[in-house]
């Protein structure tokens, strides 16, 4: 069976095609707003729908099949923001009506997770989900038919770990604001002591960007990355660990786009091996946002017997995780 899925949450327009678990093709093109800009949802709204189509071919060009060969088709409903998720349902909803072919609507998160404990081989893990604007400790629950699929164990209390650094890129005006130059000048610098706040499983990062952001012109750029990403990684692995104590879990998985940084899975990692559990995160490809993603969770829902009305599908920008069924 051969499902098409297509991600409009926030900044990446992505159509993927997947084939019984095997990714076919996985094409994307990325909203990049104005240096020193976040994300304009009229405009990111704008560019997804400037770019379906030639997004939607390459997927196809590069899967080597054709619209008709598609069975099942899939959109990404939420959360995410407004604007951009009403392009992914429009073309979803076209594109299954001109082929007459059945769609599903995929909550972004659960997404993350499924091609990730898919693809990595898991069968029960914690997921640590980072990405701009979640940060969440996961579980699934095993007995279906009980209430929620998914269970926050932890998370946020104010912003989500990519929107940590991608506010502080943009205070400290980097020439590219964004995570991966957070990363990049931190592997340079040396760490000072900045605000830490662990709460249980829950942690926040609003007092650790405000000190991040005061201690411009008295600490290098470099020194003030590194601090700060070693101290929100350090805040989520604590709180991942005491998740891991409390459940007993044997797997941990990292997704989402932060999980492409690769001092916060050496982190995690070291966590996983002090309690002989098996930590894994996918390849990068699969961890920023894409379509390929959706159509793997998708098939997955259809073949567990899910199926929709597609007149009823409508995008859902607050649908969490454990509101999942």
């Amino acid at each position: 069976m051969i499902c098409l899925g297509i991600e409009s949450t926030a900044h990446t327009l992505g159509v993927g095609i997947v084939d019984c678990g095997r990714v076919l093709s996985n094409a994307k093109s990325m909203y990049k707003p104005p240096a020193g800009e976040g994300i304009i949802p009229r405009n990111a709204a704008d560019h997804h729908a400037e770019f379906f189509l030639p997004v939607l071919q390459q997927a196809l060009s590069s899967a080597k099949v054709s619209l008709q060969e598609i069975s099942l088709f899939a959109f990404s409903q939420g959360p995410g923001i407004g604007q951009c998720l009403r392009v992914s349902c429009a073309g979803a909803k076209y594109l299954s009506a001109k082929t007459i072919k059945p769609l599903l609507g995929i909550n972004h998160c659960h997404a993350h997770l499924e091609i990730s404990r898919g693809l990595l081989g898991m069968e029960d893990p914690l997921y640590v989900y980072v990405s701009g604007a979640n940060t969440q400790l996961i579980t699934e629950n095993r007995l279906q038919g009980k209430g929620a699929r998914f269970t926050v164990l932890g998370e946020t209390l104010d912003m989500g770990l990519g929107n940590l650094f991608d506010v502080f890129a943009r205070e400290a005006k980097f020439l590219y604001p964004n995570g991966s130059e957070v990363a990049r000048l931190a592997s340079s610098g040396k760490y000072f002591p900045l605000p830490y706040t662990v709460k249980g499983m829950n942690f926040a990062f609003a007092g650790l960007l405000t000190s991040a952001v005061r201690s411009i012109g008295k600490h290098s750029t470099e020194d003030i990355a590194r601090s700060l990403m070693e101290t929100s990684f350090a805040e989520i692995c604590e709180a991942a660990e005491r998740a891991l104590c409390l459940t007993g879990k044997r797997e941990v998985t990292v997704c989402g786009g932060v999980a492409q940084n690769q001092r916060f899975c050496e982190m995690l990692a070291d966590v996983c091996k002090g309690h002989g559990a098996r930590f894994g995160a996918v390849s990068p490809e699969f961890n920023a946002d894409n379509g390929a993603m959706i159509a793997y969770t998708a098939l997955s829902e259809w073949k567990r017997g899910k199926r929709e009305k597609v007149d009823a599908l409508k995008p859902n920008g607050y649908w969490r995780i454990d509101e999942v069924m």
